[in-house]
């Protein structure tokens, strides 16, 4: 599928979706959002891809909004006017970072940032539900939005203090101020820091590591359990699902290659598929709407 913001290419049992708009910095834009999401439903239902890479293209990962259209980059109430009463529930004007974001967060392979430049703003926000974030040592990170004059995006005022903390989250946000990656390391908004030329065979050698010794199924099931508890209200509803998945899961053919290939001491070929071998039990929430 030929993308105009966004290259899609597979790297071994990696698919790496590269941020492609060189004349912008590989700004954000509506266009993009849609094409990541395209290519994230490409990623998901091909079983040879075991995990997804972000990076973006020439020296920054993603400079934030487009804001060539200045004062009306944000201001869709004249639309709004134009057809009438604004109605701020209607999902037209849901914030495209979000929507991307949460789709990021509903991936059945793990997701990998590997930032080797600037992330601002949605260019930062959209790493947040990423799996795992690396960060070369140019990389530099912002949320300016206070300094827009504007509010969070991308669901950040919910993954950002669970990644890093409130008071983390506070200094960067309300501040809007400009951070380097050894902040963001020492924070914990990334894991590992590498150098430039290091950095994408870094993000490859963990999707590698997923190809040669996990099931599919199990990463697939355990990402959205772990990512999903962060909000539960107590450790039994941990304890309820984690019940039923080991209950499934250890009547399944992948439980019996991974027992056999353990006992027999060699690689484990893990014959399920994420595309069609998901539990009974699974999704284990109801979607929320808008």
């Amino acid at each position: 599928m030929n993308f105009d913001t966004i290259r899609y290419e597979i790297h071994g049992p990696a698919a790496v979706i590269t941020l492609h708009r060189p004349e912008r910095m590989n700004a954000f834009t509506h266009e993009m959002k849609d094409e990541v999401i395209a290519a994230l439903d490409i990623a998901d239902a091909d079983d040879a891809v075991r995990a997804i890479i972000f990076t973006g293209h020439g020296d920054a990962f993603c400079a934030g909004a487009d804001l060539s259209t200045g004062m009306e980059t944000f201001n869709l109430v004249s639309q709004a006017k134009a057809e009438g009463e604004l109605d701020d529930s209607d999902p037209r004007w849901r914030d495209s970072g979000g929507v991307m974001n949460l789709r990021i967060w509903n991936c059945i392979k793990p997701v990998i940032g590997a930032v080797h430049g600037p992330a601002v703003g949605i260019g930062a926000t959209m790493l947040l539900p990423m799996d795992f974030r690396l960060a070369s040592t140019a990389a530099k990170f912002a949320f300016p939005f206070a300094k827009r004059g504007i509010a969070w995006d991308g669901c950040a005022s919910w993954f950002l203090p669970r990644i890093v903390g409130m008071p983390t989250a506070m200094d960067w946000g309300l501040t809007g101020r400009t951070f380097k990656a050894d902040e963001a390391l020492e924070k914990g908004l990334v894991s590992a820091m590498h150098a430039p030329d290091a950095l994408m065979g870094a993000a490859l050698a963990i999707a590698d590591e997923f190809a040669k010794s996990t099931a599919p199924v199990s990463v697939a099931v355990m990402r959205q359990m772990a990512w999903r508890m962060l909000g539960a209200a107590s450790p039994m509803e941990a304890h309820r699902i984690e019940s039923k998945a080991i209950l499934h899961a250890g009547m399944s053919p992948d439980a019996g290659e991974g027992v056999m290939a353990f006992l027999e001491k060699r690689p484990a070929k893990f014959p399920m598929k994420p595309s069609s071998d998901l539990p009974p039990w699974y999704p284990f929430w109801d979607e929320e709407g808008y």
